[in-house]
């Protein structure tokens, strides 16, 4: 910043200097292209609550727009998102506990804990689910038109309890798949001897004080500070919360804030929850993704590329996107109750703004 030197006279000290800047602070354009950025979601519409994080401190944490268009509830910090497919990364995780605990291995075979799966299924292991390579079908595909009500992870198992093919001999491609997320919840359920819901709060969401995270199930304790989902309509906004697949925990369950967030991602730099090995395996290059315009790679309920980890979460009514930089301790994490647009770009844009290097 540059500085400049006035004496002011008549003055009781006129041997006194004073500094006043003649350039705007560090931040202002910063602020205002974010306020660019973000400008589509600000006022009377669905909105979006947006956390930065950088050298694990909350730079900037606020929300924009509503979380609820008929009552008029404004966005912030403690709104609670369905966080979809953001949510993978919370399965992975339960996994990755039970296996340190000693409940299980990441190269058991998935029929040792769901035996009803077919014989197909035989040369599936947890790991294939966890970086889905496992071949597994697409529940939503098996799933008869209309369906009645909303499938549950039990359902997604029923389903694929009938159907004695894979799209894929097991471990031989890549095919992101919920199907194997939801396997991967009931098998947590059953390592565990726990209800999956109870499971990620008594071992992840309660050491970390995520109070307001969980995963919701019809009945249980109620979402608090809830975000309604929405979706753009000729007439404006229509509230489109829910569908047949969003009552599956395993592969986009969890509602959370970006408060709670914010203490998910501090557990991510050190062994307060998982061990080294374990976030080395969730943050490896454990399957090939795509190879244009950049070698991409999927670990264990996370996306890598370069210098970055993240994941996207989309189901009706919610666009999230996690994206951590860790060589740069930088975290943006954009939590949105809309069907669009999908806010990765928004989020890899903010995080630009925080680069080392930049203003």
């Amino acid at each position: 910043m540059e500085w400049w030197h006035y004496t002011l006279h008549p003055e009781p000290t006129p041997d006194t200097l004073y500094d006043v800047p003649v350039t705007a602070p560090d931040g202002t354009d910063r602020e205002s292209e974010i306020q660019r950025l973000v400008q589509p979601y600000d006022g009377d519409v669905p909105g979006v609550s947006l956390l930065v994080l950088k050298d694990g401190k909350a730079v900037l944490s606020r929300g924009y727009g509503r979380s609820d268009l008929t009552r008029g509830t404004e966005a912030g910090p403690a709104t609670d998102y369905r966080l979809a497919s953001v949510t993978k990364q919370f399965t992975a995780a339960a996994i990755l506990l039970l296996a340190q605990d000693g409940k299980l291995s990441i190269d058991d075979p998935v029929r040792r804990w769901l035996p009803s799966l077919p014989q197909v299924a035989d040369g599936i292991t947890l790991h294939n689910l966890l970086d889905h390579t496992s071949g597994v079908l697409n529940y939503e595909d098996l799933m008869p038109e209309p369906y009645a009500g909303q499938i549950s992870d039990a359902g997604v198992l029923a389903l694929l309890e009938k159907e004695n093919r894979l799209y894929f001999p097991p471990g031989s491609k890549y095919r992101y798949s919920n199907s194997g997320y939801a396997l991967l919840a009931l098998v947590a359920e059953r390592a565990s001897g726990m209800s999956f819901a109870d499971y990620v709060r008594t071992r992840i969401f309660q050491p970390l004080g995520m109070r307001n995270t969980l995963a919701y199930v019809a009945g249980g304790p109620q979402v608090p500070h809830r975000a309604w989902g929405y979706s753009k309509s000729c007439d404006g906004w229509t509230r489109t919360d829910q569908n047949a697949y969003s009552a599956v925990l395993g592969d986009g369950g969890i509602y959370s804030n970006i408060a709670d967030m914010a203490r998910w991602d501090a557990a991510l730099y050190d062994d307060r929850l998982l061990g080294d090995a374990s976030r080395a395996l969730a943050f490896g290059h454990q399957a090939q993704v795509s190879d244009t315009p950049e070698a991409t790679y999927y670990g264990f309920g996370w996306r890598v590329a370069g210098d970055r980890l993240w994941h996207s979460g989309e189901s009706i009514g919610f666009r999230n996107t996690i994206v951590r930089w860790p060589k740069q301790h930088l975290t943006v994490v954009v939590l949105s109750n809309r069907n669009d647009p999908t806010p990765y770009d928004l989020a890899v844009s903010i995080g630009r703004l925080f680069m080392e290097g930049t203003q």
